[in-house]
């Protein structure tokens, strides 16, 4: 079993290649001739059937190969680390946190900082738009949206 599960990374499919091989060697499928150790035997055949499975699967992708890419010149292998583009569920909620904590704020501020984020931020209007709505040049826009950060920021 553990010669099995230290090649297999699935336990329920290293012990069922386990009962395949004591069943081969029970029913006589396989056949021991007492040349070499039993236990040497049924490794033997257990890494052919570690081997014809890895065959049946060679369309599959194959974490072992990235794995075996990973190794230390010691032979030790290095951790395989799988990342997931979507943001974890306690990341969503920081995040969620975060912007009513943004959207309070915003609220807050004076109303000229406030409409200049709405309409230059939140409805992501152009620079030369937000300047002939609100009738303020463009100089003055930085420095609103400038102040409007900062007091958002803390």
């Amino acid at each position: 079993m553990r010669f099995a599960r230290r090649r297999l990374t699935d336990p329920v499919l290293a012990e069922d290649l386990v009962h395949g091989v004591l069943e081969a060697v029970i029913t006589g499928r396989a056949s021991f001739g007492g040349r070499a150790a039993l236990r040497s035997r049924l490794v033997a055949i257990l890494r052919h059937k570690i081997v014809d499975l890895v065959r049946q699967r060679v369309g599959h992708d194959s974490l072992d190969a990235a794995h075996d890419n990973n190794s230390d010149d010691d032979g030790e292998r290095a951790a395989i680390e799988l990342t997931c583009p979507q943001p974890r569920p306690d990341e969503v909620a920081v995040q969620r946190q975060r912007l009513q904590r943004t959207l309070q704020r915003l609220e807050q501020l004076p109303p000229s900082l406030r409409r200049v984020v709405e309409l230059r931020v939140l409805q992501d209007r152009s620079t030369r738009d937000v300047c002939s709505t609100l009738c303020i040049r463009e100089q003055n826009l930085f420095v609103r949206l400038h102040r409007a950060r900062h007091a958002l920021a803390g």
